[in-house]
């Protein structure tokens, strides 16, 4: 059943095109994503569908309800971020309506909520349009994905893992399309020399004649038509080189060949030890953890609900409090949201060399991964959007004089595309990276280890994400220990006062009683 249609949509802003859509159409029980970097039209596309703009030309049809939850969510009183947009999202979902549009609905959400919602928008009854840069979120809710790229919305079929895999396939055509071109030009390049070369040779006479070519009537006109013949034919070949259909060579990333400090002396050594530490808020315990090792060269994610304590821990971690012992070979650089790191009035490349000794060249391809090209390295810190920011201020720590990285929530306002690049250039890093973050897939990607912070415990695992999901269910929890055994002493005391009761025996089963409800109620 068709819910909404969009023809023929046609958005500028002051003379910029923004979007261009021929036809978009909202069936019933669809899921879709919609992705594409930051300020391509995602969510001008989305205000456009709700009516929220009107400035532009074509038409939207349709007849059902719809309902928006919006992206930028007014921070009111003393709740916090991920409170106001849960707010948002349980108003949005009473509202039954027949479709939702959510713009990045899981903004300062932790796991735990995260999972709730999918689990909400999984049981909705209508049809849902996300925009959202948490790709694990697409993938667990899409069976389609709109793409915003050039003003252009193309749609695929599936998730973001299916469309991610179209998108390979599409960059693999390309790549063999493009050999392809190249041996046919360098064909017909060569094609064209050679005739251009026996055209020039006809109208030269041969140094040794034979006594038939000599005598032979006509000779100059012979050759001249020989050399017509032939320049027909190298203009032939010239008009199909001419018509041969440009393909672009795919883009592919120049190797990062960098260097840490100390990184010969550090090895794969321990470099951070964790004692018995403790993580308070005042008089509350945020955690207490058991001794743990980090070792040279880790990639290692905390993490934990929202107010968990990760970023005390964090600040514990940078400040060498005690209890946590680090090697005096680490030097460390701490990546926050705050961007005070940033000179607003210098350039891309003038905040990122300012404290790196990283050759021009390599610094060069760090900021390309990124995405700025060029004279983009130019640009002062000022004109740049949030996004843009984040990048600089990543680069400007990962290229610095350091062998270990903190990051805290590095992922914040970056679009898929630049998680993706980030998550490259994490992964080719040569030395160490501890850092917090509710990207799911980001996670997956980047961590070996993970620092679990839950029920006021920290521990280490020692694996990567997916095993450490696959292994949190098996573990068995000590409350539910202590209740199998009250459970016994219960049976064992409840036994012997139906055989010869005492006050003593009734004390205890009483005691054993309060202490399984505690228990139970703590489950």
């Amino acid at each position: 059943m068709l819910l909404l249609e969009a023809q023929h949509i046609l958005y500028e802003v002051e003379g910029k095109e923004i979007l261009n859509v021929e036809n978009l159409k909202i069936q019933k029980g669809d899921c879709i994503g919609v992705v594409g970097k930051n300020g391509s039209g995602k969510t001008s596309l989305v205000h456009i569908l709700t009516g929220k703009i009107d400035s532009y030309s074509g038409t939207v049809l349709t007849e059902v309800a719809v309902q928006l939850l919006p992206q930028l969510k007014p921070m009111a009183g003393v709740r916090s971020g991920g409170e106001i947009t849960q707010q948002y999202i349980n108003d949005a979902l009473a509202t039954k309506a027949d479709i939702l549009f959510a713009d990045e609905p899981t903004t300062n959400l932790d796991r735990e909520h995260i999972e709730t919602l999918e689990n909400q928008l999984k049981r909705w009854n209508g049809s849902v349009v996300i925009v959202s840069h948490d790709r694990a979120f697409l993938d667990s809710l899409c069976n389609k994905i709109w793409e915003v790229k050039d003003s252009r919305v193309t749609e695929y079929k599936g998730n973001y893992t299916d469309y991610r895999d179209q998108k390979e396939m599409e960059i693999k055509k390309q790549d063999d399309d493009y050999k392809n071109y190249i041996s046919k030009k360098q064909h017909l390049e060569r094609a064209l020399e050679l005739k251009k070369k026996k055209a020039a040779r006809a109208i030269k006479s041969p140094k040794r004649k034979g006594d038939s070519e000599a005598n032979l009537s006509g000779a100059k006109p012979y050759f001249a038509k020989k050399q017509k013949k032939l320049e027909t034919t190298a203009n032939a070949i010239k008009t199909r080189l001419e018509k041969l259909e440009k393909v672009e060579k795919v883009k592919t990333d120049p190797p990062l060949n960098m260097s840490v400090i100390n990184e010969e002396i550090l090895g794969n050594k321990p470099i951070i030890r964790v004692k018995e530490v403790e993580g308070r808020v005042g008089n509350r315990i945020l955690w207490k953890t058991k001794p743990f090792q980090i070792h040279a060269g880790d990639k290692v994610a905390i993490i934990g609900n929202n107010g968990v304590g990760k970023t005390t821990f964090i600040k514990k971690l940078m400040s060498g409090e005690k209890g946590i012992e680090v090697s005096p070979s680490v030097k460390m650089g701490y990546f926050s949201q705050n961007l005070d790191i940033l000179n607003l009035k210098e350039s891309i490349l003038e905040n990122v060399t300012k404290f790196s000794s990283q050759e021009l060249s390599l610094v060069r391809t760090v900021l390309a991964r990124l995405h700025f090209f060029r004279d983009d390295v130019y640009k002062p810190i000022e004109v740049l959007s949030g996004g843009e920011r984040v990048k600089v201020a990543f680069a400007k720590i990962f290229l610095s004089d350091i062998n270990t990285i903190i990051l805290d929530e590095p992922t914040n306002y970056l679009d898929i595309a630049a998680v993706e690049a980030l998550e490259t250039l994490l992964n080719e890093y040569r030395g160490t990276i501890v850092f917090v973050s509710h990207d799911r897939r980001f996670i997956h990607q980047v961590a070996r280890k993970i620092i679990s912070i839950e029920k006021q415990k920290m521990e280490l695992f020692n694996g990567d994400y997916k095993s450490y999901l696959e292994y949190e269910p098996k573990k068995i929890d000590e409350s539910k220990q202590e209740l199998m055994i009250i459970e016994t002493k219960l049976s064992d005391v409840l036994s012997r006062l139906s055989i010869s009761p005492t006050p003593e025996l009734e004390e205890e089963f009483q005691k054993l009683l309060k202490e399984k409800r505690k228990l139970q109620e703590e489950l």
